[in-house]
């Protein structure tokens, strides 16, 4: 699936169609997810929805269906380039310079 392509709608839709399917998959009600997860039954009902949640409700939710090691996947963790290394003596960078020139045009 192309998620460039998509609109932030259509991608929360699609998220919330796999997880809808991830929870029937393992039998379990909209209710049962919203206990096990410790979140209301209206915010799974919502995320299902292609309505966003918090990130902290999302992380609950994938602990209660057992997914939580598809973070990894999500957001690979990111190694410090032998290159910037080199440059910052060692030291791994703390924050951004920017652009020089100020800022690019907004799309």
């Amino acid at each position: 699936m192309n998620f460039d392509a998509m609109s932030d709608k259509a991608i929360l839709a699609e998220l919330g169609e796999r997880l809808s399917r991830l929870r029937l998959n393992r039998n379990m009600t909209q209710e049962e997810l919203a206990m096990a997860s410790g979140v209301a039954r209206r915010l799974v009902q919502r995320l299902e929805g292609g309505y966003g949640c918090t990130l902290e409700n999302l992380i609950r939710i994938l602990r209660a269906l057992g997914l939580l090691g598809q973070l990894d996947a999500f957001l690979p963790e990111s190694e410090i380039s032998p290159l910037q290394l080199a440059k910052t003596k060692g030291r791994g960078r703390l924050r951004a310079t920017g652009r020089r020139g100020g800022h690019p045009p907004k799309e």
